[in-house]
């Protein structure tokens, strides 16, 4: 791939609500120009000068003065509503806050965020920063920031930067409301320099079997891949899990040079296909890879986009492993940012990516509000619990490179879909973390036992250590003084579940990540089920299904 074309998702103005679904813009920057005939040159010119001569009026007539620089802004923003929804208009004052966001080069609370009829949601907290930290969820709405409102018409994106950024150290109030919860739960953050690694943990799950968690695609993600990649072959790995979940995308060229480490040379991995040729674009894989044979195993969910699905849709096309999760999000548009001459920039859908088989990952965008929304409806009709809920359009029926049925019109669709797990679910497991009891008993029991738990180790850790009834007892405690009443007979039907993550979290106050992936991976249900499918993922590389 040419250096010069670097392409890139953006976690800039996506609007993805998760759990109302929430993911991230993809981008594209290239060296490519424009063409027009005369025909559209002209069509062009009578718009503009519609454009000048109701603003010249406007600006002239008007009783009250105007700001024309916002009624321009509105219009471009209106104008583009009628478009797809990641084509964006990103003002000048908003520009720098933009860039920093996309390479990840800043110090705040370590969140992402969409803004959605004047809520300010919280789209994921950031791995390792200090919201994730806090106890931040997926889907919180922020109401209230330092004390101050933070819902209404007054709610642009510049003022959350303004609110939410700041320098490492410093404090913010955070009013959050949750759903199932009555009153709103406060929290105070310190703001932190947000982590730029995107491979949050790697390991080995036995003697043969590595895992590797992705959280989204940044510039060293492929560096980081290839590092843990190879550290786990060294290990013995001859079975590979990726994990993507939540993972809402990044760099384009990252997410193709991850697959060329799995698939072998000459293997289609993307394409592009935008108007005329100019932004077409086949990617091949090119180079030797450090794992082009083994079983693959991808995890995905409602929270894998964009680069995400590229990863999935190579591997599955090449029959190089098996998805195992639910559909993933549904983002299969590409983004050229070009500077305007007066400072702002404009992210314009060029092209659409297309897996090898030919399948659009695209999910339909008729209407604003359904497209936003699609995550939450997708909850509403089922589709979490019940793969029979997915309605596969028969008229998008492809074929992987060994001749396996697969669907476009809308995301991935895994080999071995799996519900959301609700059998240990219970209200009162819901409001321990609402009210982010788990992470805080936890966050204190590590911190009061540091030199006990480290002189243990982490391997006698994981093997030995019980979360005893005193343990529970204490937690409960916390609970109640938080104003959650004791339900007994909830408590009994997720203690399985409290009693892992409670390890799980007290050990992350010790050992990070690496301490905390391998336990809390234990009650997940995906995870579990990806591990039952090695046997299928090396049957289909074999051609053997």
């Amino acid at each position: 791939m040419n250096d010069q074309k670097e392409y890139k998702n953006s976690s800039f103005n996506i609007k993805l609500p998760l759990f109302l679904g929430i993911a991230l813009v993809v981008g594209i920057i290239t060296g490519a120009k424009f063409f027009s005939t005369g025909s559209t040159t002209n069509d062009t010119s009578k718009s503009l000068l519609k454009m000048k001569e109701v603003l010249n009026l406007v600006d002239k007539e008007y009783v009250d003065t105007v700001n024309t620089d916002l009624l321009v802004d509105n219009a471009i923003d209106k104008m583009l509503e009628n478009l797809d929804p990641h084509t964006v208009y990103i003002k000048a004052k908003d520009l720098s806050i933009a860039q920093a966001q996309l390479e990840g080069d800043f110090e705040g609370i370590g969140i992402e965020f969409q803004i959605i009829k004047d809520t300010l949601y919280v789209v994921t907290p950031i791995s390792g920063g200090p919201s994730e930290a806090a106890g931040l969820k997926s889907g919180d709405k922020i109401i209230r920031i330092n004390d101050t409102s933070s819902t209404g018409s007054m709610l642009t994106t510049q003022y959350v930067f303004s609110k939410l950024r700041g320098k490492k150290g410093t404090k913010v109030k955070l009013g959050i409301k949750r759903n199932h919860s009555a009153k709103p739960i406060d929290f105070t953050i310190t703001r932190d320099k947000i982590p730029t690694y995107s491979v949050d943990v790697s390991y080995m799950i036995d003697a043969t079997t590595g895992y590797i968690k992705v959280s989204r695609f940044a510039q060293n993600t492929y560096f980081e891949f290839k590092n843990a990649l190879t550290t786990l072959k060294q290990k013995g790995m001859t079975k590979l899990m990726i994990d993507l979940r939540d993972n809402p995308g990044g760099y384009l060229d990252r997410a193709k040079y991850i697959v060329d480490e799995l698939i072998s040379d000459n293997k289609k991995i993307v394409y592009t296909d935008g108007k005329g040729t100019d932004y077409d674009y086949t990617y091949l894989a090119d180079m030797p890879g450090i794992f082009e044979s083994g079983a693959v195993v991808v995890l995905i969910n409602e929270g894998s986009a964009s680069a995400s699905e590229i990863v999935s849709g190579a591997i599955q096309d090449n029959d190089r492993g098996i998805i195992v999760g639910r559909r993933s999000f549904g983002k299969g548009l590409v983004q050229r940012p070009i500077p305007l001459e007066t400072g702002g920039e404009l992210r314009v859908t060029i092209s659409r990516y297309y897996t090898p088989s030919g399948r659009s990952i695209q999910k339909p965008y008729t209407s604003a509000e359904d497209y936003d929304l699609d995550i939450l409806n997708r909850y509403k009709h089922g589709e979490f619990f019940n793969k029979d809920s997915i309605k596969l359009d028969k008229k998008l029926e492809f074929k992987t490179s060994k001749g396996r049925t697969v669907y476009g019109g809308g995301g991935i669709m895994p080999d071995e879909f799996v519900p959301r797990y609700t059998t240990e679910n219970s209200t009162y497991l819901a409001e321990l973390y609402n009210k982010s009891i788990i992470r805080e008993f936890a966050l204190d029991y590590s911190t009061n036992n540091k030199a006990t738990l480290e002189a243990m180790g982490y391997t006698t850790y994981k093997l030995n250590f019980e979360i005893t009834k005193k343990i529970l007892d204490d937690m409960i405690k916390l609970a109640e003084k938080s104003g959650l009443k004791f339900d007994k007979k909830q408590f009994e039907k997720s203690e399985k579940t409290i009693k892992n993550n409670l390890k799980a979290f007290i050990a992350r106050g010790i050992w990070k990540n690496d301490g905390f992936y391998p336990i809390f991976n234990e009650s997940d249900e995906i995870y579990n089920r990806g591990l039952k499918m090695f046997d299928k993922a090396k049957q289909i590389e074999e051609g053997k299904f």
